[in-house]
């Protein structure tokens, strides 16, 4: 190793009082409170977005009325059933991910395979459907 190599290490490397955690569970890997909650800020912003375009999306549902008699607005009713629950589980989820990472953040004693373990589970219980239709359009 050159010397070069050796001062760009050195110069890499935090200080122990830096303010990031070490801790002898992860082996000596920092990490950052501070950084555990934003992403956990973060993802309950976009939470109360997703719950904004559900309101949206209710409101210009308003005045549809009955589909009976109309493709258009029973198609319409259906997409708008579809929609809602997607968006609903896409805030839960947003809800659930918020959880885990504030979690990591207050605690920092979860190694790497269990905050994996429980974003899996997130992953599992909101799994989105398959596409309608097949694939991509192939040829475009």
């Amino acid at each position: 190793m050159s010397w070069d190599e050796w001062e760009q290490i050195k110069l890499n490397q935090l200080p122990a009082d830096s303010g990031p955690a070490v801790s002898a569970v992860t082996g000596g890997v920092k990490s950052s409170q501070r950084a555990w909650l934003a992403a956990g800020d973060g993802v309950g912003a976009l939470r109360g977005r997703v719950r904004t375009a559900l309101g949206k999306l209710e409101d210009g549902q308003s005045g549809l009325g009955d589909p009976d008699g109309c493709l258009s607005a029973a198609a319409q009713k259906e997409l708008y059933a579809s929609w809602k629950t997607y968006a609903e589980n896409v805030g839960k989820r947003c809800a659930s991910l918020q959880k885990i990472l504030e979690r990591v953040g207050h605690e920092q004693l979860m190694t790497d395979a269990g905050v994996q373990a429980e974003i899996d589970r997130v992953r599992l219980a909101y799994a989105d459907t398959d596409a309608v239709g097949g694939g991509p359009q192939q040829g475009r």
